[in-house]
């Protein structure tokens, strides 16, 4: 059930990140965050918990013997997207391990 949770708030997020991404463009999300103070305080805000989240997918990856480096960019290109991608990783490799 966790792994279909995962993979649909994935599919969801990434599809909705990429429409928005499509009809706006990058510079679209630079002129939000120019314009208006909630949309800057929302990215220190994504930053903050990126970076926590760094902390728990770095020491989750060396325990579980799965890269991380690929997330850790990934994250940097594509924010939760890749949090998000490691955790469906994570849930799969998991289920892996247990039927072997």
């Amino acid at each position: 059930m966790r792994l279909a949770l995962l993979i649909v708030l994935f599919v969801a997020f990434t599809s909705w990140s990429f429409a928005i991404l499509g009809s706006e463009g990058v510079s679209g999300f630079v002129r939000a965050v120019r314009a208006e103070p909630w949309a800057a305080q929302m990215l220190v805000d994504l930053t903050i918990a990126l970076l926590v989240a760094w902390t728990f997918l770095w020491r989750d990856a060396r325990q579980r013997g799965l890269p991380a480096a690929a997330y850790f960019i990934g994250t940097l290109l594509t924010g939760s997207i890749a949090v998000l991608a490691y955790l469906v990783h994570r849930e799969i490799a998991e289920r892996r391990s247990r039927s072997v």
